[in-house]
């Protein structure tokens, strides 16, 4: 590394001011890009997003180049955005390091919604990634940090912290904020974070998952741990041994001694999956018979071809392609059939459940969505649920959209899902004949007893209209009423 994230060094909460009245934002510069979500933001587009969405040379599209793309700056339009102080306190600090006559940016500022994060670059200059390579903040880190349910704890955690993005996210809700990474380097990073956002409720500590923080419990517990199930250690924030599960099954195996009752662990990770054997049991016996609710939520599917041929490195075709087998034979020793992008949720339980799910990514902020079907799950489980049901009124939960598929040319039945309108991150339902018809009948809400009848009519019993509704109301698509 060329330099080192050193929080004693100059402050440079004068930039972050500076970036901030510009209006840097993840919208504003998704936005000035062309992109929808800045987790779009590709490589290779690099010279297009400059021709065409950076020519207006403004202060923010400057910002942008310089802190986002990578790129240098001549000394007069780096005049334009920061006064000569505010350049001063960035050379100090290492942050930017004039060649000439251009200056560029040594890291980058990764906008997370109005939070700006300083870390390493998202693309290598050149070579070989650097082992104390400080994670950037990519996608995995942005859905976390708009999955996490953002309610006041007495003091959160953040296991292999990187930037420490979650911790100075967890930082405004939590009473004190704890980041902890083993690369000294990602603790220095966090704690240069820490003092240009002026904050004095976080601590960044260096060592080994839960080890620098002894007994403690924590309200919030979140990690990105290293999870690529890789043939070789190539990349520390990013490789998790050959199973990808060396640092996350610690992390899991952790949580009852470290979880506050009460709490939330939230965890963005990817895990190998194998046929017939699903991923909730694997986390089971991790948690060795502690008694919490287990959420999964499965967000994207990587085929095992797909995987490979996407880690896979090399400048000629032959190195290439080397590379893929050995990625590919590694998956195949593991028996993974296929990759798994998930969002877990673990919480303390007197009724233990587990749930899995199917979602969108989260666009957005949508902890609160998260958070209400932790809630639907604890309803449709309550034993009074049905005879309130009975007795009562049902509603959606909001405006549904109902999807209909098809198998062209065969004789197969459409397939329909269900999902809230207008979510952050839509959870896709996959839906019975009869809870779809229940779902029709309710614009917006209708009597449980006008339904009753409907399906006596039909032939259909009671308990299997109740059945599907309280189906319903575990998926969070209908509330009694």
């Amino acid at each position: 590394m060329t330099f080192t994230f050193d929080p004693q060094s100059a402050d440079c909460s004068g930039a972050l001011a500076r970036l901030g009245a510009l209006g840097f934002t993840e919208a504003a510069v998704a936005g000035r890009l062309g992109l929808e979500d800045l987790n779009d933001l590709q490589w290779k587009a690099v010279p297009v997003y400059r021709q065409d969405r950076l020519a207006d040379r403004d202060a923010l599209a400057s910002a942008i180049d310089l802190f986002v793309l990578q790129g240098s700056l001549e000394a007069r339009e780096l005049g334009r955005l920061f006064d000569p102080g505010t350049q001063g306190a960035l050379v100090r600090a290492g942050i930017l390091e004039r060649a000439g006559a251009l200056v560029r940016a040594r890291a980058s500022v990764y906008p997370v919604g109005s939070t700006l994060i300083f870390s390493d670059h998202a693309w290598a200059e050149s070579g070989d990634v650097p082992r104390d390579q400080v994670m950037y903040v990519g996608t995995d880190s942005r859905w976390l940090a708009r999955a996490t349910v953002r309610k006041p704890v007495e003091a959160s955690l953040d296991l292999c912290c990187g930037s420490g993005i979650q911790a100075l996210l967890a930082a405004a809700h939590a009473g004190t904020a704890t980041a902890v990474d083993i690369n000294a380097r990602a603790v220095a990073c966090t704690a240069f974070n820490a003092r240009a956002q002026g904050l004095a409720n976080l601590e960044a500590l260096q060592g080994d998952l839960y080890a620098p923080v002894g007994a403690r419990r924590f309200g919030l517990i979140t990690a990105n741990p290293p999870f690529v199930p890789a043939p070789a250690q190539a990349v520390d924030f990013r490789d998790g041994g050959p199973s990808g599960e060396d640092v996350q099954r610690r992390i899991v195996q952790g949580l009852p001694r470290h979880l506050a009752p009460g709490g939330l662990a939230q965890i963005v990770t990817e895990l190998g999956e194998r046929e017939g054997e699903p991923l909730e049991d694997r986390l089971r016996g991790w948690l060795d018979g502690a008694p919490m609710a287990l959420h999964i939520l499965r967000l994207r599917v990587h085929p095992a071809q797909a995987y490979a041929i996407g880690h896979a490195q090399g400048d000629d075709n032959p190195t290439f392609l080397a590379s893929v087998g050995r990625w590919h034979a590694n998956l195949r020793a593991q028996g993974y059939d296929r990759i798994v992008s998930v969002l877990l949720a673990f919480q303390w339980s007197d009724d233990p459940w587990t749930r899995v799910d199917e979602a969108l990514a989260p666009a957005r902020d949508a902890g609160g969505e998260l958070e209400a079907l932790f809630a639907a799950q604890r309803l449709a489980r309550d034993p009074g649920l049905r005879q309130r049901l009975e007795g009562g009124r049902v509603a959606l939960a909001g405006p549904v959209a109902l999807l209909e598929a098809r198998a062209l040319g065969m004789r197969v039945p459409p397939t329909t899902q269900a999902r809230l309108a207008a979510q952050a991150m839509p959870v896709e339902h996959p839906l019975a004949p009869l809870e779809r018809d229940l779902l029709e009948r309710m614009d917006p809400e209708a009597r449980v007893a006008d339904l009753l009848a409907a399906a006596a009519a039909a032939g259909l019993g009671s308990e299997a209209v109740l059945d599907a509704l309280v189906a319903l109301v575990r998926r969070g698509l209908v509330r009694p009423a």
